[in-house]
C-alpha cells in the first residue's frame, strides 16, 4: 500500500469519527502533582473534571488526560497510582459528548480506560512498552480493541535521561523511520489505518534547533501518510527562543508554534490555552476560506 493512500479526513475512535478536515484542539487534563506547568492544579477527580468542564466551554474538540508527568526527569508512577487518578475521571469524563483521551504508556492503563470508554490512547512510548507481567504490550490492547484511536509519538530514551543525552544529528530523518516502524506494527496487528495518529515528540530527547527542524519540516513526517498531531504546548524550547522561563509565560509562543503547526499540515494541536489556540485557529481558518 502507499503510505500517501493512508491519510484519512478522519479520525476513528471507540465513539467519534473525528473531522480532520479543521483542525483540533486538544486540551490537557493533568490528574498529576508535578506536571511541568500545572502539576498539582487538578490533581483529583474533582477538580480534574471541573478543568475539563472549563476546558470544553472555551472550545476544545477533545480531551487528553494524563495521571503520570513524562516532564524531564519526572520518576514514574506506580501503576496503581495511575489507575486510581486516571479511571475514575474517565468514567466521568466519557459523558461530556466529546473524544476521550488517554495519555499513558502502560497497557494496563490503556485496558482499564477504554474499559471505562476512553477513545483514544495517547502513548509516548508508541505501545512499545510491555505489560507488568511481560505478556504482550500496548499493540495488543488497542488490537484487540474493535476500533480505538491511537496517538504514536516519538521519544528518544525515556523521560529520565532524554534531556541529558538527546538526540544526535538529523532528528528529522531518525523520527520518520521511527514512526513509520511503530505505524507498521499496528497495521499488521490489523489496526486500520484510520485509526492511527501520528506526534513527532516535541522536547523528548531533542534539542532546541532539533524541535524547530520538526516544525520546519513537518511535511517529510506527513509524507508517511498519516494525521499529525503537534504537541507545542509551553515547551522548555519555546521558553529557550522568548526566554519565558516560567511556562505559564509561554502562552503566546505556544499558540505562535501550534498554529505554524496547522498551517504546515498538523490535524490535532495537543494545548494547555485552548481558547487562545481556538481563536488563533478561528483566525487562520477565516483566511483559508479566502485562499
Amino acid at each position: 500500500m502507499n503510505a500517501a493512500s493512508l491519510t484519512a479526513p478522519v479520525w476513528q475512535t471507540s465513539r467519534f469519527r473525528i473531522d480532520l478536515t479543521r483542525p483540533q484542539v486538544m486540551g490537557i487534563v493533568n490528574v498529576t502533582p508535578d506536571s511541568f506547568s500545572d502539576g498539582g492544579s487538578h490533581a483529583d477527580t474533582r477538580s480534574a473534571l471541573l478543568h475539563a468542564e472549563l476546558l470544553l466551554r472555551e472550545g476544545a474538540d477533545i480531551l487528553d488526560i494524563g495521571g503520570e508527568s513524562t516532564r524531564p526527569g519526572a520518576p514514574p508512577v506506580p501503576l496503581e497510582e495511575e489507575l486510581a487518578r486516571v479511571v475514575p475521571l474517565v468514567r466521568e469524563a466519557v459523558q461530556l459528548g466529546v473524544p476521550v483521551s488517554v495519555d499513558t504508556y502502560k497497557p494496563e492503563v490503556m485496558q482499564a480506560c477504554l474499559d471505562a470508554g476512553a477513545d483514544i490512547i495517547n502513548d509516548v512510548w508508541s505501545l512499545q512498552r510491555p505489560f507488568a507481567n511481560g505478556q504482550g504490550d500496548g499493540v495488543a490492547v488497542v488490537a484487540a480493541h474493535p476500533q480505538c484511536g491511537v496517538c504514536l509519538m516519538h521519544m528518544h530514551l525515556e523521560p529520565q535521561s532524554m534531556q541529558i543525552a538527546p538526540m544526535h544529528g538529523d532528528a528529522v530523518p531518525q523520527v520518520v523511520d521511527f514512526l513509520a516502524q511503530q505505524a507498521q506494527r499496528l497495521l499488521a496487528a490489523g489496526v486500520a489505518a484510520e485509526r492511527i495518529v501520528l506526534d513527532y515528540g516535541i522536547g523528548f530527547g531533542k534539542t532546541v534547533p532539533q524541535n524547530f527542524a520538526l516544525l520546519a519540516r513537518q511535511a517529510e513526517v506527513l509524507a508517511l501518510g498519516y494525521p499529525l498531531l503537534a504537541g507545542w504546548s509551553r515547551k522548555s524550547s519555546l521558553g529557550q527562543v522568548t526566554g519565558h522561563t516560567v511556562p505559564r509565560d509561554r502562552v503566546a509562543a505556544s499558540v505562535a508554534a501550534a498554529l505554524l503547526a496547522v498551517d504546515r499540515g498538523a490535524r490535532v494541536v495537543r494545548v494547555h490555552d485552548v481558547q487562545a489556540t481556538v481563536d488563533a485557529v478561528k483566525v487562520w481558518q477565516a483566511m483559508q476560506a479566502e485562499v
